[in-house]
């Protein structure tokens, strides 16, 4: 069987969308219907975490049959999940945390690419390299909203996807921040919704993600 074209990847992954639902799924099956579900209520960008077996098979759907879709890779912490993940046709990465090899194997795949960080000096040594978008994880957990704020007054460059402990409520208030360009999060991929192929509720509670506006009102 042939794989199709690969879609030209995005420039950045904080400006598709204010929310990148982060999904984990146990049936590669639900990988099609569920991104339809998300494309359709607006968010484009999926990350399907690898944390099961049927993550790169669920990539690998995406890419080839929700062309709307923006299908990356998350939980990624080994330069071979970097190659797999890839050629399974991800069109970003996302890690939790960074090494030297795996920041290589990242800047090497052709696609966006999200490394985690939570500390400044993570920050400032991924600046150094020259990157500067990552992931911030746990973000709750490792300062949430007050953390950011205190980076960027001297690390203004550098822009996040705050991700972990981040719900409906609380997304508003990372969005208002200047140095983030997006939050990631599952509440509008419940786990009692996906196990129930309720589609139309993940659409319902994704539409209401991708209207979600930041503190000052300015939609992101």
């Amino acid at each position: 069987m042939t794989s199709p074209l690969p879609s030209p990847s995005p420039a950045s992954v904080l400006d598709l969308a204010p929310v990148v639902p982060v999904v984990v799924l146990s049936d590669p099956a639900d990988a099609v219907p569920l991104a339809r579900a998300l494309v359709a209520g607006g968010l484009p960008a999926i990350e399907v975490t690898l944390r099961t077996p049927a993550a790169r098979e669920a990539i690998r759907a995406v890419a080839a049959e929700v062309p709307d879709a923006v299908v990356g890779a998350g939980t990624v912490i080994t330069p071979e999940q970097v190659d797999a993940c890839v050629a399974a046709g991800a069109r970003f990465l996302v890690s939790p945390g960074w090494t030297e090899a795996l920041l290589a194997a990242m800047r090497g795949s052709g696609v966006p690419f999200l490394p985690g960080v939570s500390t400044t000096s993570e920050v400032v040594a991924l600046l150094e390299r020259g990157v500067r978008e990552m992931k911030f994880f746990p973000a709750q957990a490792a300062g949430g909203t007050a953390y950011l704020k205190s980076l960027a007054g001297p690390l203004p460059q550098a822009r996040f996807c705050p991700t972990g402990g981040i719900g409906a409520a609380t997304a508003p208030e990372y969005l208002a921040l200047p140095n983030v360009g997006c939050v990631g999060g599952s509440w509008m991929v419940p786990a009692d919704a996906v196990a129930a192929r309720d589609w139309a509720r993940i659409e319902e509670l994704a539409r209401a993600a991708a209207g979600l506006r930041g503190a000052g009102g300015t939609s992101r």
